[in-house]
């Protein structure tokens, strides 16, 4: 698949299409591995990102008990 390279400001990028996007289950971050002849591009996926503040919801309502007291 051939893309332009276009220019955002100061720089140089490339555009993926939504079907790339989509099919790859790109967001809103990417980890780009730098190899000699390529550009490997890896989508990033935080899916535990806010457990922390729902946690701590629960925490407020009571809602972090034990479902086992054996435990």
């Amino acid at each position: 698949m051939e893309i332009p390279v276009i220019p955002i400001g100061n720089s140089r990028g490339i555009r993926l299409t939504r079907a790339i996007l989509d099919r790859y289950n790109i967001r809103d971050m990417v980890d780009l591995e730098l190899r000699k002849k390529h550009i490997h591009i890896i989508p990033l996926s935080r899916p535990r990102t806010g457990w922390d503040k729902a946690f701590m919801e629960m925490n407020a309502n009571g809602d972090d008990t034990f479902l086992f007291n054996e435990l």
